[in-house]
Order: C-alpha cells, then sequence, then structure tokens
C-alpha cells in the first residue's frame, strides 16, 4: 500500500477513536456523573400538581345572619384522560350529555376544552388531570340519570359542588354592598407573590373583594403522578384546603330590609307626584339610604336603587345580565349610589355653613334678615319658592331653611376673604368647615370604588380653568350646535357660561361662594359622606371612617380579628355651638321643614335632629334629600337619603327615613313599643359558630323541620344522620357507589347534598 493511503488510514483512525472516546466520556457524565440529576428530572415530570378549591367563607349579618353563604348543588364533571380516550375524542358522549341536560353541546365543549393562549373563555383554566365542571345546579332526576346509566357516559360523573348562595333574609338583596365573584384571570394568576390556583373565584366587588383573601381561604393540592401518555395512575401525595373565614359585618339584615323597601317606596310615591316646575311626573331615576352607628362608624344599612337579584352570580352571569346591570338605560344598577353615586346636599349642606357662621363668630342668638332674595352684582339669588320670613333667629333660620341668610353670611365672609382681590390666604370658612366634616374626600370606608365627592375651592377653579381654557374658548365662539338643534334655550345657556369660563373661569366669585353656602354649584355628596357629617354633630364632632367589618371568624369559630372604630377627624365646633347646632336640628322636626315628617312621633320620648334638602340641577327636577339623627339628646344613629330627581326633602325622602327610624325604636301610631323595636342598640356580641362551623341562629331566624323527600321518589325514610346539617366547611360528601342504585340512599345522599349551615333547600331548589 502506498505510504499517502497508509497516512490517510491512520488519520482516519485517530478520528474515529478520538470521536469514540469523546461519546464515552459523555456516555459516563450523563449517565454516571449527572444520573441523579436526570433522575429527579425525570421523576418530576411524571407528578402533576391538582388544585382544590377551599370552601369559601360566609359573609354574615351583625347577628349572624348568612347574607351571603354557600349551597351544595350537584355539578357535572367531565374526566378529559378517559373522554380523549372515546372515539372522535368523546365527542358522541358530549352530544348525549347535551341531549339530557337540555343544552347545545358546543357549551359544554368550550367548559370541557383546556384554556390556553390561543384559546378564550369559556374554558377551562385548572388542572386536565383533574374533573372539568361543565354543568351546575343539575336537577335531580337529570343527575340520577347520568349515574344509573353510567355506561352511556364514560368519564362523566355527577358530584356535589359548593356554589354561592343568597339566603335573603327578611328579603335582604344588599347586592351592590355583598359584590360578586369570577374567575381568577391570567394576570392575577402570573402577578408577583400571586397565591391564586387556576380554578379560583376571585372577588370583583363589595365585600367579596374587600376580604376576598379571608373568604378564600387556601386551597389543597395534590401531586397526581401520570404515565408517559400523559394518563393520572395515582395520587402520591395531597394536602387539603383550608376552609375561609366567615366575615361579620355591621350590617343589620333586619333594618337593612327595611331601608331597601322604604327607599324603594320613596321612589315610587315620588312618580307619582307632579312637578310643576317640568310640567311631568318626578321621574325618581336613582337613589340611595346610608344609616351609620354615630359612635362607631359602623353601617348599620346601606341600601341603593336601582338594585338587582344577586342571584344571577350564581353559577356565572349570562352576558344578558351582565349588559343590563350596566345599562345606563336601566340605572346602572350595578353601581352602589350610597358611596359611589355622587349628588348635590342641597340644604342639608347648611350643617357647614352654619358650623362656619359660628366658629366666624356670627352671633348664635342674634337676628337675621330672611328677605325673599338676596343680589350679588347683577345676580339674583331667591329663597325657595320666594319665601320671606323678616328678622329672625338662627334657629328659626335653620328650622325655616331660609336660603337667603345663609346666601348673605357666606357673602360677607367672601368679602371679609378679599372678594374678587383675594388676601394672601383666605380663611374660606364654609370650604374649609366643609373639609373639616370630611367632604370633598373617600370617607375610607372598606369598599372598593368609592367616589370622594366635591368642595370646589379656590385651588381647584384654577386648576380646572388651565386644563378646560382653550376648549372653553373655542365654545365661547362656536356654541354647542349638537345641542341647539334639540334644546336651544339650554345651547344658549351653555355658550354663555362657555364665554364667561373663558374670561375669568379661575376665579373664585361671590355668586360661587353664595351658591355653595346651601349645597349646590360646586358642592356634590356621597349620601355615605352626609350620614358621616351629622353623625360627626351628634357624637360630639369626632369624624369616624365608616366600616362594614365587625369581625372575622374562623371556620371552627374562634375569633381572628375584631375591628376597632377608626378616628380620622375631628370637627372644630365648639361645645356651644354643637349644643346649639342639635337644638336648632330639633326644632326642624319639631316646628321646621320635617315638623310634618315627625307629625306623629314621639319626639317628647325620643328626640329626633333633622334636615330637610330640595337641590336644584339644571336640566333635571330637583333632587330630594334627607337627613336626621337620634336620639338626639343620647345619639346612636343617623340616616341620610338621597333621591335623584325626586323632588322635595320633606316629600319623598323624609317620610322614609322616618319610617327606618320607626322600626329601629319600635315607634308605632305615635307610642313605643319595646317588643317591636328592631335595634334600639347595635348588639355588643359577636354571633356565636360552634366548633363544627354551624351558627348559633339567632331566636328570629328558627329554621323549619328538615325537609323530606316526597314519596313518589320511593323514598321510605331518610338517614337520622341526615337531620343535622352538615357543616359547610366541611368538604361536600362523596356519594359512594352504591347510593347510585339504591333508592333509599340515593336521595338520601341527595338530600345530604343540599344542606348547608342550617338553611334548608329543597332538592335542588332554594326555599
Amino acid at each position: 500500500m502506498p505510504q499517502l493511503a497508509r497516512s490517510r488510514v491512520s488519520v482516519v483512525q485517530v478520528l474515529v477513536l478520538a470521536l469514540l472516546c469523546t461519546l464515552g466520556v459523555r456516555l459516563w457524565y450523563l449517565q454516571v456523573r449527572s444520573g441523579p440529576q436526570f433522575q429527579q428530572a425525570a421523576a418530576a415530570n411524571d407528578l402533576r400538581t391538582v388544585a382544590t378549591a377551599a370552601v369559601r367563607g360566609s359573609i354574615l349579618d351583625d347577628q349572624g345572619r348568612p347574607l351571603v353563604d354557600n349551597r351544595t348543588v350537584l355539578e357535572v364533571t367531565v374526566d378529559l384522560s378517559t373522554l380523549t380516550q372515546q372515539p372522535h375524542q368523546g365527542k358522541a358522549v358530549l352530544e348525549r350529555l347535551a341531549g339530557t341536560l337540555g343544552v347545545p353541546v358546543a357549551q359544554l365543549e368550550q367548559r370541557a376544552r383546556l384554556c390556553s393562549p390561543t384559546v378564550s373563555q369559556p374554558c377551562w383554566t385548572g388542572s386536565p388531570y383533574q374533573p372539568i365542571p361543565v354543568a351546575q345546579d343539575v336537577p335531580p332526576p337529570l343527575a340520577v340519570k347520568i349515574m344509573e346509566e353510567h355506561d352511556q357516559f364514560p368519564g362523566i360523573a355527577v358530584v356535589p359542588a359548593a356554589q354561592r348562595a343568597y339566603p335573603e333574609p327578611y328579603g335582604v338583596q344588599a347586592s351592590q354592598v355583598l359584590g360578586y365573584l369570577s374567575p381568577v384571570s391570567p394576570d392575577e394568576l402570573s402577578a408577583p407573590g400571586s397565591t391564586y390556583q387556576p380554578t379560583d373565584m376571585v372577588g370583583r366587588s363589595g365585600l367579596e373583594q374587600t376580604y376576598d383573601k379571608e373568604l378564600r381561604g387556601v386551597s389543597g393540592a395534590s401531586e397526581v403522578a401520570v404515565d408517559n401518555l400523559g394518563r393520572a395512575v395515582r395520587t402520591v401525595s395531597s394536602t387539603a384546603p383550608v376552609a375561609g373565614d366567615d366575615v361579620v359585618t355591621t350590617l343589620d339584615a333586619h333594618i337593612q330590609a327595611v331601608a331597601e323597601q322604604q327607599l324603594a317606596a320613596a321612589i315610587k310615591s315620588a312618580r307619582g307626584g307632579w312637578d310643576k316646575n317640568s310640567s311631568a311626573h318626578y321621574k325618581a331615576d336613582s337613589g340611595a339610604v346610608v344609616v351609620l352607628d354615630v359612635n362607631t362608624g359602623g353601617v348599620v344599612a346601606m341600601a341603593t336603587y336601582p338594585s338587582y337579584d344577586p342571584t344571577v352570580w350564581s353559577g356565572g352571569i349570562s352576558a344578558a345580565d351582565y349588559a343590563h346591570l350596566t345599562d345606563p338605560n336601566a340605572g346602572v344598577p350595578l353601581l352602589d349610589r350610597a358611596y359611589q353615586g355622587q349628588f348635590a346636599p342641597g340644604s342639608t349642606f347648611k350643617l357647614v355653613t352654619a358650623s362656619a357662621m359660628l366658629q366666624d363668630g356670627f352671633p348664635a342668638h342674634g337676628t337675621y334678615d330672611c328677605s325673599p332674595s338676596f343680589e350679588v352684582g347683577s345676580q339674583s339669588f331667591h329663597n325657595f319658592e320666594g319665601e320671606a320670613f323678616g328678622p329672625i333667629s338662627l334657629k328659626r333660620t335653620i328650622e325655616v331653611s331660609c336660603d337667603t341668610v345663609f346666601y348673605r353670611a357666606a357673602y360677607q365672609m367672601w368679602l371679609h376673604d378679599g372678594g374678587n382681590r383675594p388676601v394672601a390666604h383666605p380663611a374660606d370658612p364654609v370650604q374649609t368647615m366643609a373639609a373639616q366634616y370630611g367632604f370633598g374626600r373617600a370617607t375610607g370606608i372598606d369598599l372598593p370604588g368609592e367616589a370622594g365627592g366635591d368642595v370646589q375651592t379656590r385651588q381647584e377653579k384654577l386648576a380646572t380653568w388651565k386644563q378646560m381654557k382653550d376648549v372653553w374658548c373655542r365654545r365661547a365662539q362656536t356654541g354647542y350646535p349638537e345641542v341647539a338643534a334639540s334644546d336651544p334655550t339650554r345651547a344658549a345657556y351653555l355658550k354663555q357660561i362657555a364665554y364667561e369660563n373663558c374670561q375669568d373661569g379661575w376665579q373664585f366669585r361671590g355668586g360661587d361662594a353664595v351658591i355653595e353656602a346651601i349645597g349646590q354649584g360646586g358642592i356634590l355628596v356621597t349620601p355615605l359622606q352626609l350620614a358621616r357629617a351629622y353623625s360627626a354633630l351628634a357624637n360630639g364632632g369626632t369624624l369616624y371612617q365608616p366600616h362594614l367589618e365587625k369581625a372575622v371568624i374562623s371556620p371552627d369559630g374562634h375569633v381572628v380579628a375584631t375591628y376597632q372604630p377608626k378616628v380620622v377627624g375631628h370637627v372644630p365646633v365648639s361645645p356651644a355651638a354643637r349644643s346649639f347646632l342639635v337644638n336648632a336640628f330639633e326644632g326642624v322636626a319639631q316646628e321646621g321643614t320635617a315638623s310634618g315628617v315627625f307629625g306623629g312621633w314621639p319626639l317628647d320620648k325620643i328626640a329626633v335632629g333633622a334636615k330637610t334638602g330640595t337641590a336644584d340641577v339644571y336640566g333635571k327636577q330637583a333632587t330630594s334629600v334627607f337627613a336626621s339623627f337620634l336620639p338626639a339628646n343620647h345619639p346612636q344613629y343617623a340616616v341620610a337619603m338621597m333621591v335623584s330627581q325626586g323632588g322635595q326633602g320633606a316629600m319623598t325622602s323624609g317620610p322614609a327615613v322616618e319610617k327606618i327610624e320607626e322600626a329601629l325604636y319600635g315607634v308605632q301610631k305615635g307610642a313605643i313599643d319595646p317588643q317591636a323595636a328592631m335595634l334600639p342598640q347595635p348588639p355588643a356580641s359577636l354571633p356565636q359558630i360552634r366548633s363544627d362551623g354551624t351558627l348559633v341562629t339567632p331566636a328570629d331566624q328558627i329554621l323549619p323541620p328538615p325537609y323530606l323527600p316526597p314519596p313518589a321518589y320511593g323514598v321510605s325514610a331518610v338517614l337520622p344522620s341526615l337531620h343535622g346539617a352538615p357543616s359547610i366547611h366541611t368538604a361536600p360528601p362523596v356519594l359512594p357507589a352504591a347510593a347510585y342504585f339504591l333508592p333509599e340512599r340515593r336521595f338520601a345522599e341527595l338530600y345530604r347534598a343540599n344542606w348547608s349551615r342550617g338553611i334548608p333547600y329543597r332538592v335542588g331548589t332554594a326555599t
């Protein structure tokens, strides 16, 4: 062989030997040196984590009545690993199931598919190795049919599941306060530090949102081993879920029910009244009422209109229902106007102006001119319906709600600050006092999305002018042709306002000061803010942070936390001034604008402070406002109601507030019946929860005996153990296989599955 050929063969042999050595070293490294590491990784690939949602805690009223609870319903689930082994990925099974349930097969297919970046809701956000719920609250006859014909439904099961329930004691809804749930979002799952699981339901508004962490509990987790085809073969380990805590609120279901009923009645009554200014019936399109404990800031009742049935959220809300809840034409029922609605307070704001007058040196026992009108420059400001009482005291001014006295006082204070050429640091007594009473900012109540209201100040006017100057100046030239087509008078008015704002809209003028003194112009408040302001007057000047939380209690009855009232300010009104104001507001109820409201009230036994309000709103009918506190000599409650386009405060809101106060103290036909008093004092103690999680039910909530399934279903007896209601905090009972075929046990177990915390539910339907 030539020398050159031998050299080439040698090179090839060396290369092959080097490659074999390299391969051998690599195999040793992978199998020996890194073997344990890859073994662990391979083992980990065989395990999947499956989350088990915890039973959500309940929301209770101050005496333990459930406002939001859970009930056990029958749920149809799909096992994907079994279903996909069927012909055509189980399409025939889903079609058969859809026919049985009476729903479109597309609905089941969507709910049974796994969510992904390319697949949006409805889909399953949880693990593919756990049963996927595709239908909830299934009627028992259909559930039994599926269970008995299980060979026709491979991979399909019927299991008990917890569903949010609304017992509605006394007919209470409180829908906006309680809030609702919806599935966790991808952003929430991926957020840093997130503790959510893919199957979690999350509070989206109201108390459900604020106390979501406490109510949600801790999800359980199971490690499931899967084979090389991705099928679950066994459970390696599991951690039980920890049920959520109960939240005890300051709400009283009985008073809440009365508040809701009286608000609805006031609006209905207003719609029957005639507005002579607009020559039409009052629209009374929305409103709210708040009852506060003046000594703690606790919310005893909070009702809003329009409202809605909270059960629309149970099992998932439909697109049509959600569209209705957010529809402006329907009044946006999802909005809670008690703390999110902003209204002009009208004459109820005179609490602030009178307090500012007394602090600024106006004599409490002086004489004031109640003329029919008051002029500021070329503009005339009138009394309500042109009334005039001549020279009167300040107490009588408050009783008859004389506007011109407050106009004149506010104008004098404005002049003292320099008028159109203000001093370096104007006192602005009315606006400053409004801030001291808590107006113009959120109260801090433990509910999301609170509105702050508005008290227009010099600083705010300047900031608004800088932002809006160009728009106003343009409109001063072009006007409002889009409005002129349908309402030329309003268009001309808007053009004039735009012209004035363009020129000097930054100035806080005498007219601004005058109109704000009677709760109009740049003043907007929420009913909650109004109730808190009158609470501060009643309790001696302490401004509390309103709250709904009273305590958090664990599933076994241990108190986790109790709420301590939070003082957030003090109103700078002297004891003498406070005594004067309380006496004046008592006079409003005795012989003032609210005397007709309290005509049959035993004022000699339970003194009441009150103030009426009728706020004009451009382009709308007047807003009806009423604020009250009682007993005036040792105050316990403050009540405020506001009805948009509801007319006079004494005609619409006042009678409804008086009815709520009747319920609080048991006032009937001018006498006091202590037995009829619903809540003369808020309960000092917390509701009792037994160690098994069941409530010690208030005496007025005696439950009927357990419901027995009808004999038509062939049930001869009910198991004795079912006569005690199971704890809502225990895991839903598992139906034994024998129960699928033995009628007595089958329906006894179904009966058991429809019980929760002592509140009976008929099979499939709440009683």
